[in-house]
């Protein structure tokens, strides 16, 4: 008996959507030229469909030209900090204050400039506008004269690269930072244009504190309705189960604990559909698992000593059942390298390198939503759960078998 043909074409439809909406996910900007030119393709292909769902389901905005896809991602919690900008290097350094000042005017001056560019160039200008009286009352200054801070200038524009706003057309970035050369860029207006992902230009805010900026960046039009309320609890809802690791229950208002008890059902059956998460659903919140396991920016477990020593944090912090103080866990570091130092390696085991592996593993544990610093500690949540160790059970010969310590 043979499949319709409709049938077929319905299912390979479906697919394709699917792997277009896990792609723009993954990467909100995709580019017509680079390592992701299949999947701009796709979403190209598929951008009216793409862009209802994300307008109706989300509150997002995808635009999708001949060069390049940009979904314009507002997150559920945007002041969260966890899911930093990173290096365009193997070791994804997290980006220091100085870095995302950089960036800023960086962005800045490229806006006002022209089409090409020279790194020395966009230096000076960044320098120029360091020297704002504004950014010297915060204490912030650059002279570009160190390495380091040539470095950090080097680590914003590999970043731009990656994004697809400048494209090297001669030289190196490090010989620009030795001081021996300097590098020429294209600049891409029309995706430097698509970076804001805000409701209003910046210059606009009017507030001072960082969260009540971030408010008015990203804050929704005038919620005089109830459709109007509902439709903006609905928005930030699947925002929360699309990019947030664990949604939980005594992070929402009551209005949108009640609203998200009714709609559950809808809410997580239409994420599925889209993009292939599975709902696993707890007494604490929801996590929206990946079965293909690529769609994510953190992993664990993880290889690797680092990977290693996360999960064995993890698993006594599950134990503990409570706050834990970061120098209880950097003497658990020192327990736990005499008997798995052997694993780790040479650096790991080094007298002093406690704070570090400490600091690496919270990072980690924080982004995925399975602990949370407080002023009495690190405190794991209910989702750290799955890697607590249960207690070993030994049975006689011809008993019946009994299940060993595993993580849950």
């Amino acid at each position: 008996m043979t499949t319709p043909l409709t049938t077929v074409l319905d299912g390979q439809h479906s697919a394709d959507l699917q792997r277009a909406a896990r792609a723009l996910l993954k990467e909100p900007l995709l580019l017509a030229r680079g390592p992701y030119a299949d999947e701009f393709r796709l979403v190209r292909r598929h951008a009216s469909e793409l862009r209802e769902w994300f307008d109706r389901n989300t509150g997002w905005t995808l635009q999708a030209d001949a060069g390049a896809a940009r979904l314009r991602k507002i997150p559920g919690a945007p002041a969260d900090p966890t899911h930093p900008a990173r290096e365009a290097t193997r070791s994804a350094a997290p980006f220091t204050r100085r870095r995302y000042v950089l960036l800023c005017l960086a962005l800045a001056a490229l806006e006002r400039g022209e089409s090409q560019i020279a790194l020395g160039r966009l230096a000076e200008q960044v320098v120029l506008d360091a020297a704002d009286p504004q950014l010297a009352a915060a204490s912030i200054a650059f002279t570009l004269e160190k390495r380091d801070e040539r470095l950090d200038l080097a680590a914003v524009v590999r970043l731009l690269l990656r994004l697809g706003v400048l494209r090297r057309v001669a030289g190196d970035e490090e010989a620009y930072v030795s001081g021996a050369g300097d590098v020429l860029y294209d600049v891409e207006r029309r995706v430097l244009a698509g970076l804001p992902a805000t409701r209003i230009g910046p210059s606009l805010v009017l507030a001072e504190d960082f969260e009540e900026r971030i408010t008015e960046l990203t804050a929704e039009t005038a919620l005089d309705s109830d459709e109007l309320r509902f439709r903006a609890i609905r928005h930030r809802l699947t925002r929360m189960l699309l990019d947030d690791p664990v949604l939980y229950y005594d992070e929402l208002s009551d209005a949108e604990l009640a609203y998200l008890t009714r709609q559950r059902g809808f809410l997580t059956a239409r994420v599925t559909e889209l993009t292939g998460l599975v709902a696993e659903v707890r007494a604490e919140g929801i996590a929206m698992v990946d079965p293909y396991d690529d769609l994510t920016d953190v992993r664990m477990p993880e290889q690797g000593t680092h990977g290693h020593i996360t999960l064995l944090l993890a698993e006594h912090l599950a134990a503990a059942g409570g706050p834990v103080a970061t120098a209880d866990l950097q003497l658990r570091i020192r327990e736990l390298a005499a008997e798995h130092g052997g694993f780790w390696s040479k650096t790991a085991r080094q007298p002093g390198a406690e704070p570090e592996l400490v600091e690496q593993a919270l990072a980690k544990l924080t982004a995925l939503g399975l602990a949370v610093r407080t002023p009495q500690g690190i405190a794991p949540r209910p989702a750290l759960a799955r890697y607590a160790v249960g207690e070993v059970v030994v049975r006689e010969t011809g008993q019946p078998p009994t299940r060993k310590a595993q993580k849950r």
